[in-house]
């Protein structure tokens, strides 16, 4: 699977332009996916001197990225070809609809085959609606 992961509040915690502490269990488990055979693909923000900190920064923690801002290393950002639109799976970013679960439940999700199934709801990542009732079913109901 390939998936592009974001730094900022994913891997680490949001102090842009610096580099925030770890997120619990980012690097490890990013590092996991990697042995487990997985394309990662680093999709930040951060250009010039802050990406070369940050992927820096990541090497250090043993997660070396299969590409950085683009689909494959060798891929050409000055041609006519090239698109920012990056061919991922899987998107693993903070600002995602409902936020981002821990690392450790992201890990179980992909290793399960389950990481693009529509179920996070059940992740607790969500409150549960209340089940709207008519007022008839509201007035003769026993709870």
């Amino acid at each position: 699977m390939i998936i592009a992961v974001d730094f900022d509040g994913t891997i680490v915690r949001h102090r842009y332009p610096k580099i925030g502490e770890e997120i619990p269990f980012a690097t490890q488990t990013l590092a996991m996916l990697i042995r487990d055979g997985h394309r990662l693909i680093l999709w930040t923000v951060r250009e010039g001197a802050l990406l070369d900190e940050a992927v820096e920064w990541c090497r250090q923690r043993g997660v070396e990225f299969y590409a950085i801002n683009r689909d494959f290393p060798e891929e050409d950002a000055t041609g006519s070809g090239f698109s920012r639109k990056l061919k991922a799976d899987l998107f693993l970013d903070d600002r995602s609809f409902g936020g981002l679960p821990d690392w450790g439940t992201i890990y179980h999700r992909i290793q399960a085959g389950k990481a693009l199934d529509g179920e996070w709801h059940r992740l607790g990542l969500y409150e549960e609606e209340e089940e709207k009732r008519g007022f008839f079913s509201r007035l003769f109901s026993r709870d």
